[in-house]
């Protein structure tokens, strides 16, 4: 099954270094600092374009001129590329936590270059977690335009009527907020808890959460299971697999990059297959405890 977005007339590029764009992110595409340090560093005169020092950010540059920081040559453009991460519960999914828990970025591999998340899991979340090394794609993902499916494994509390989950076809407001179609099925009821696949599309903040605290049956586990047409498939906790750029290039609908970087993130412990795009086959996640 291929989920593709509604991408032909998108202006993102995967190729991105060919595109004008504004030169603090082009610096921070080069894996040199964040977007913001950019801007900060050319106030500062410590970034020369074609020469001469810069003193102001709104400049526009292209693949053809010379940008130098701190007398250092700015190192290519990286294309846009993508990663599949299993998110672990219990970690934040942002650069700093103001309570001093554990992100994500404390735990990812050292091998990968500077990446942000496509969107969002909270803290007691698990499961698929795209990570990008390019905020145009991030946003682009990102976009509800594009109509791809999240799909999750829910354990909710509750005998829960089949009813209840139908209605969530035709979308629900709860305190004034409206979600969308969501897709609910039940597939193992249980003693005291049950076993549901939810599929979404918008991703509101904790949206599934809110949905069946709503309807009565709060969640004590959600495991995502695929983001658009990307599967967690064989992912172990905490893993990072990139997807082919050839693939990613696919589901978009956009040019293969000129150039592809090199595989981040551990190792796996045997062979697995690709859970790039199909998200039709993705494990079944969650224990199969009776009660």
């Amino acid at each position: 099954m291929t989920d593709k977005s509604q991408n032909s007339e998108t202006s993102f590029s995967l190729n991105q270094s060919d595109l004008p764009e504004r030169i603090a992110k082009r610096i921070a595409r080069a894996g040199i600092c964040s977007r913001r340090e950019a801007e900060a560093l050319i106030l500062e005169g410590r970034v020369r374009l074609n020469g001469q020092i810069l003193d102001t950010a709104a400049c526009v540059v292209t693949a053809k001129d010379r940008i130098e920081v701190d007398g250092t040559a700015l190192p290519a453009a990286e294309p846009a590329r993508l990663w599949r991460y299993y998110k672990p519960r219990g970690l934040i999914v942002s650069t700093k936590d103001d309570k001093g828990r554990q992100t994500i970025f404390d735990h990812l591999p050292e091998s990968l270059p500077r990446v942000i998340s496509v969107g969002r899991l909270d803290l007691d979340s698990e499961g698929l977690l795209l990570l990008t090394n390019d905020g145009g794609l991030a946003r682009h993902l990102e976009l509800p335009s594009t109509g791809w499916t999240r799909k999750y494994r829910v354990r909710v509390r509750g005998l829960v009527d089949d009813n209840k989950l139908t209605d969530l076809a035709d979308g629900v407001t709860i305190d004034g907020i409206h979600y969308g179609q969501v897709m609910a099925r039940l597939d193992n009821q249980m003693t005291s808890n049950a076993w549901l696949t939810v599929a979404i599309k918008e991703g509101k903040n904790r949206e599934i959460r809110h949905i069946m605290d709503y309807l009565g049956y709060p969640v004590s586990r959600l495991l995502r299971l695929s983001y658009g047409p990307f599967s967690l498939g064989n992912l172990e906790d905490g893993e990072v697999k990139e997807v082919r750029a050839t693939v990613l290039a696919e589901q978009l609908g956009l040019a293969k990059p000129k150039q592809a970087g090199k595989t981040g993130g551990r190792p796996p412990s045997r062979t697995r297959k690709s859970g790039d795009a199909h998200p039709s086959r993705q494990r079944q996640k969650g224990p199969r405890q009776k009660g």
